[in-house]
């Protein structure tokens, strides 16, 4: 079994509820786990109890003013699609040293689309998104170990 034929089961596992499964064929045996997500749960925040001081009368003095700070809208984490390492090994944002960067913050990303490299016992295998959308975070720093399932890219979909 080729390591593109792995990434396929890898791929299939991942979207399905299978829990583990293995295969054995002349070449050797493979043994895929699904890696069980963490529940997180959230508590809501204690409520805050504020007390007011006793009014006093102050000469009237108009309050200073202070220009408004631009507001720079910050990205809605609660819709942002992650995209996840598919192997373990070192994550690269170009293909080759003299080559673009594959993937930024902004870049507008379609299914099938290089978003890093992978390199993996010598061998470097191009990850592609399966999703559309704007890459609005990069989680992994370039030339950086990563595990399976590490959270690499946050992406805003289209």
């Amino acid at each position: 079994m080729d390591l593109k034929q792995i990434h396929e089961l890898i791929k299939i596992i991942n979207k399905s509820n299978i829990g583990e499964i293995s295969i054995e064929d002349k070449d050797g045996k493979v043994t895929i786990k699904q890696k069980e997500e963490p529940v997180v749960t959230v508590a809501a925040p204690a409520p805050q109890v504020y007390t007011t001081a006793p009014q006093q009368t102050l000469p009237s003095t108009p309050p200073p003013t202070a220009p408004a700070a631009p507001a720079t809208p910050a990205p809605k984490a609660d819709n942002l699609i992650t995209i996840k390492s598919p192997m373990i090994g070192t994550f690269y944002r170009r293909p080759s040293p003299d080559k673009p960067i594959l993937a930024e913050i902004g870049t507008e990303i379609t299914p099938g689309k290089v978003v890093c490299i992978i390199e993996a016992m010598k061998l470097f295998n191009e990850i592609e998104s399966e999703i559309s959308g704007t890459i609005v975070k990069i989680l992994v720093d370039d030339a950086s170990p990563v595990e399976y399932d590490q959270p690499l890219f946050l992406v805003e979909p289209a």
